[in-house]
């Protein structure tokens, strides 16, 4: 198993966990009493409880996050976002100089909250825009901050009071910004997030625009504003324990991982591996790649290459080695790499079905490079056919043509006895026939009619040649592929060749048709019967040809029952 950068860190210590709570506890009490000393509108206790209770949640389900997953910084953020609140409530203090500092991070919480919101699930912020906005959000509270005290201490109020104005403006127009990032990164995921991961980021969607929305309406003084305020301190303080619910589902893995041993006891196919590796690991988005070492890729089930996700992209990947050597590779929502543990008993538990995977993989791999080599040497073949043809028909044929002329003319200016005339005209006999073996042999090696005027034509001839009757139909529309009609034209060629051979048969029906993407091809006899694809190599060649493009050639030849030969031919 390969382990992700990391993952090593060991969790907090007790007694660190411990004064943290209680330090969280205290300052929970701390925002609870500075907040009812404070002008917090008509209803200053249920204020001062929201501040309270999201100080409170984020500390201590930050501890218990820090504590499972001491690899991700989501929990340290979540603590230091849990104590914002109280110090913004030193604003209420006495003592001047807590005042200041109170005062100083009066809006440190929204801009730290809109953190843990990007940030979420791994702490940290993986992309440009969200790095950007939270930036401009600790810019806002400390730059235009000290903007506004340095006006304030050159007795300059006016302009303090717009810089303090411009302050909430900037944070509400970020925080709605940030909501904005979170649309984005749900649209673009193009997949499905985990299900327990949607009411969280509902939540934090919310909980943003009541941020940007509330902190607008103070600057206003409109009415309402602590309604939307309630709301959206609510919102806050909610989705922590949305967090904490998703931990505590965390502690369904063994049930998970037990689950899954369950199905690989019934030898599942590697189709129903990845199946159940997605239930075990609750993402159905997974994918489960093999490595492939002769070819030195990873490739999919179906042997097709797979190129992996990059430092970036929107899908984590889970290296699975065995003896140090690649076998096999997880892509899946980042948000699985939190659930370290879940995740290596898993693809632990599903060493042996994997190593079974990639060997299926691999041939299929080799499958689809046999497939693809038949099809070259088939092209190959197809080419060298055709520039035989045609040096038969520009040499040989051109030469015999041209030797028939030439007999023509000696007999027409030389004058001799009937001996010599009957000889002539047998030697033009003799011509004329090897001109026809010739333009026979031309065609059987590369059917030119075919790539001159269509499959239509070119069967037309074949039906006109052949030594019985025969009920031609063809419903085909425009062109097809040259090679997918030479190969239904070879299909009828060699069926009629072999019925005027062996079949004796009385007629015959050929039907040609395009449907679904397929070439449909099906010739039929009235004759013996009896025709076998392992004798001889007429069918069988035959059925390499369809097989190379992807098709399927069927052979019914029951003794005294006629023979239908049938092609499928993909075209499109």
């Amino acid at each position: 198993m390969v382990a992700e950068p990391g993952d090593a860190r060991a969790p907090p210590r007790p007694i660190v966990v411990g004064g943290i709570a209680l330090a969280g506890c205290a300052a929970a009490a701390a925002s609870f009493g500075l907040s009812l000393s404070g002008d917090y509108g008509r209803a200053p206790y249920v204020h001062a409880t929201i501040v309270g209770w999201i100080t409170l949640s984020y500390v201590l389900c930050g501890l218990i996050a820090w504590w499972r997953r001491p690899e991700s910084r989501f929990g340290p953020l979540m603590v230091a976002a849990g104590f914002a609140p109280a110090l913004s409530r030193l604003a209420e203090a006495n003592a001047a100089g807590l005042q200041t500092i109170g005062e100083g991070l009066l809006l440190l919480p929204p801009v730290l909250f809109l953190h843990v919101f990007l940030a979420y699930p791994t702490g940290r912020l993986e992309r440009r825009l969200d790095r950007s906005l939270v930036a401009a959000g600790y810019a806002a509270v400390f730059g235009l901050d000290l903007v506004r005290a340095l006006l304030e201490s050159a007795g300059r109020h006016g302009g303090a009071d717009f810089a303090k104005n411009a302050q909430r403006a900037a944070i509400a127009a970020i925080a709605l910004g940030a909501l904005g990032a979170l649309v984005s990164r749900r649209r673009s995921s193009g997949r499905p997030f985990r299900r327990s991961l949607e009411p969280l980021v509902a939540c934090f969607a919310l909980a943003l625009v009541g941020l940007g929305v509330g902190i607008v309406m103070l600057a206003l003084g409109a009415p309402g504003t602590d309604l939307v305020r309630w709301i959206a301190f609510g919102l806050v303080g909610t989705a922590p324990v949305l967090l904490l619910i998703g931990h505590l589902r965390a502690g369904l893995a063994r049930t998970a991982v037990g689950d899954f041993f369950v199905d690989l006891r019934s030898d599942p196919e590697p189709s129903e591996l990845r199946d159940a590796l997605a239930r075990a690991l609750r993402d159905p988005s997974l994918a489960l790649v093999y490595w492939l070492p002769e070819f030195g890729t990873y490739a999919d089930l179906n042997g097709l290459k797979v190129a992996l996700p990059g430092p970036g992209e929107d899908r984590a990947v889970t290296l699975i080695d065995r003896n140090g050597a690649h076998v096999a590779a997880l892509l899946h929502d980042p948000s699985v790499a939190d659930e370290r543990k879940l995740l290596d008993a898993v693809t632990a538990a599903a060493d042996i079905a994997l190593e079974n995977g990639r060997l299926h993989a691999e041939l299929r791999a080799r499958l689809e490079e046999l497939r693809g080599s038949r099809a070259r040497i088939v092209e190959a073949g197809h080419k060298e056919r055709q520039r035989l043809e045609r040096n038969l028909h520009d040499g040989a044929q051109q030469r015999l043509v041209a030797l028939s002329l030439e007999l023509s003319l000696i007999e027409n200016e030389v004058d001799i006895d009937s001996g010599a005339k009957a000889r002539l005209d047998q030697a033009r006999r003799e011509i004329a026939a090897s001109l026809d073996e010739l333009r026979e042999i031309a065609r059987g090696i590369h059917p030119a009619v075919v790539t001159g005027h269509g499959l239509a034509v070119a069967l037309e001839q074949l039906a006109a040649r052949a030594d019985v009757p025969v009920r031609l139909t063809v419903e085909v529309g425009d062109r097809l592929p040259e090679p997918v009609e030479v190969a239904g034209y070879y299909v009828v060629s060699e069926s009629l060749t072999n019925m005027n051979k062996y079949a004796k048969a009385s007629a015959a029906t050929i039907e040609v048709s395009q449907t679904n993407g397929l070439l449909l091809v099906e010739v039929t006899d009235d004759g013996i019967g009896g025709a076998d694809t392992e004798r001889g190599t007429g069918l069988r060649g035959l059925a390499d040809r369809v097989e190379a493009l992807g098709g399927r050639l069927r052979v019914w030849s029951p003794d005294g029952g006629g023979t239908r030969v049938q092609a499928e031919i993909p075209c499109a």
